[in-house]
């Protein structure tokens, strides 16, 4: 039950579906105690005499009465948990969504996107669906269960405490048998969520999957995950289904028990045949609820289990945005002072970068796959935070700095340009939502994308399908390009943006790539001996530290890594291209 208050205290700003869904519950309860009550006095009232035939009808109409308001009122209160249930679902989404964009970069590198999806889709419609039928039914059974037993007591305390034995074994019973249910429904989750991340990578590298013509290892990996499912649910099935009869036998049980004891008290004239008939109906109100716990138990008993991992996820440490200083008219200087980062502790990545970037500088990062050329970029953005030592913007120490302020003072384009379905101009207008349709042109134009845009039967409003499918690989580029020109940031990390692109889109990025670095200060992951060639300075890493820094000049007549990446480049040799691969230069 934690968990239920713990979504109702949550969900408090919905208090006022609640009160009306417990207002409709609690009417419906007290007229359902109408039947027992009339047709006690009809019984009486016909076998004494007392009661004549208009007083009868009267008492009939009431009956009528009573039940044509329960079954409106019941409808009722089904909208208003339709309502409610909506509600709940959308809150729930929106609090998971908001908290996951605010979690650090570590937690994605942990998690399949699928089995976050999957997550929120269990977890927010699993409890929106219990909550519903919480609201729309718990009041109404408490009611009816309170009212029936105070009406049986006022006619026979023996039947009474009968009923009411009932509860604490029922109670006792269910909690006992609450813990290996979870446990069952916890491995069921983890299989459905495994399943859900498998499927979401699959779909989103299918052109992989084809080419490799591994449909059948795709639909056989998901297929057996799912099945893994089916011995867990019978254990599951079984072990619920067994419970339950125990349960439902107590109470069938219990109500032997109690039709005894109004016969007994029948016939020795402690009750009369309306009291007898009362007794009856006010245990069949009684009775309802309690079987209805079983259906509650078991959706309150999923909600738990995806309430865990629902609330989970909203106890994840968030990214770190304390740090209030605004940054603006960044000149575009950059140091990194004694910077030492680890995934984990005690697995060093690099320790000890010292580097210096003047304002308008192209510093191009080389060094052997794995050396950290990406994370330098990463911690640049705060994706990360330095285990040690100090990176600095104009002097000014990144902890320092807003998150949200320095991340707009840096563009950033990717090897694999990251792009949303919708249409162009939204992808390009996505650095600046309110842009003009002149800025947005501009700023096409600037990264050579203007013209291959323009031939497109809709133009800037031509849809490119999920992460850009409908566009070459050059056209994506060029508006990611268009994107971080629109944005108009004073410093630029790239991830050489023409390492996968053949000679002709290269040339096409190239130009959109010289206008975007004109007079900011750049950081570039290169890929390209020709694109570190080009750079200010170069930074070379070797087993975890910086190696040498220089101008190109300078470098070519060391002995260091970027001379030897000279020398094989001229080499020509499978040998020496295979070299140059461990270090990402095609």
């Amino acid at each position: 039950m934690r968990a239920i208050f713990k979504i109702l205290k949550f969900s408090g700003h919905l208090w006022r579906y609640y009160l009306v869904i417990a207002l409709l519950s609690l009417t419906v309860a007290v007229l359902g105690q109408a039947m027992p009550l009339i047709t006690r006095e009809l019984i009486d009232g016909f076998t004494s005499g007392s009661l004549g035939r208009n007083s009868a009808l009267f008492l009939v109409f009431g009956i009528f009465i009573a039940d044509i308001l329960q079954t409106l009122l019941n409808n009722v209160n089904g909208y208003y948990g339709d309502q409610l249930s909506l509600r709940i679902n959308i809150f729930l989404s929106d609090k998971f969504y908001e908290k996951i964009l605010k979690l650090p970069q570590g937690y994605f590198d942990q998690e399949l996107t699928g089995t976050i999806v999957s997550k929120l889709n269990r977890s927010t419609n699993g409890l929106a669906t219990f909550m519903q039928a919480f609201s729309n039914n718990f009041l109404g059974f408490i009611a009816t269960t309170i009212l029936s037993l105070f009406f049986i007591f006022s006619i026979s305390w023996v039947v009474g405490l009968v009923l009411l034995s009932l509860y604490p074994f029922y109670i006792l019973m269910t909690v006992k048998s609450s813990g290996t249910w979870q446990n069952y429904e916890n491995q069921k989750n983890f299989l459905k969520d495994t399943a859900a991340g498998r499927f979401q990578e699959s779909i989103s590298n299918i052109k992989t999957i084809k080419s490799f013509t591994s449909e059948n290892y795709e639909h056989k990996y998901f297929n057996d995950t799912l099945n893994q499912l089916v011995p867990i649910n019978k254990k599951q099935s079984f072990f619920w289904n067994r419970k339950d009869s125990e349960r439902k036998i107590l109470v069938n049980i219990i109500f032997g028990f109690v039709f005894i004891a109004i016969v007994q008290q029948l016939y020795s004239g402690s009750i009369t045949i309306g009291d007898s008939v009362a007794l009856i109906q006010f245990s069949l109100l009684v009775r309802i609820p309690i079987f209805m716990i079983s259906f509650l138990v078991s959706q309150l008993q999923a909600a738990t289990s995806s309430s865990k991992d629902y609330f989970i996820t909203l106890d994840q440490v968030e990214e770190d945005r304390s740090a209030t200083k605004l940054i603006d008219d960044v000149k575009g200087e950059i140091q990194f002072k004694d910077v030492e980062f680890s995934y984990k502790q005690g697995e060093s990545v690099f320790s000890n970068i010292n580097f210096l970037v003047k304002p308008g500088q192209k510093v191009a990062l080389v060094g052997e796959s794995g050396q950290g050329k990406s994370t330098l970029a990463h911690l640049l953005l705060k994706l990360y935070s330095p285990t040690s030592g100090e990176i600095l913007i104009d002097g000014l120490n990144l902890t320092e700095l807003d998150t949200l302020s320095l991340r707009r003072q840096i563009g950033l384009v990717l090897q694999e340009p990251a792009l949303f379905s919708g249409t162009i101009a939204e992808n390009i207008a996505y650095a600046n939502p309110k842009a003009s349709k002149k800025e947005i042109e501009a700023a096409a134009k600037a990264a050579n994308a203007h013209d291959f845009i323009s031939k497109f039967k809709d133009g800037y409003k031509s849809f490119i399908g999920e992460r850009g499918v409908k566009l070459s690989g050059g056209q994506k580029q060029r508006v990611a390009i268009a994107r971080t020109i629109l944005k108009d940031a004073p410093i630029l990390i790239l991830d050489e943006a023409t390492s996968s692109l053949d000679s002709k889109a290269e040339r096409e990025v190239q130009i959109a790539l010289e206008n975007l670095m004109k007079g900011k200060t750049t950081l570039i992951i290169a890929h390209r001996l020709s694109t570190i060639s080009g750079a200010d300075i170069i930074v070379t890493l070797k087993d975890g530290k910086v190696d040498e820094v220089g101008s190109p000049r300078e470098l070519a007549k060391t002995n260091g890594v970027y001379a030897e990446l000279l020398k094989l480049q001229n080499s020509g040799t499978k040998q020496a291209k295979k070299k140059l691969e461990k270090f990402d230069i095609g």
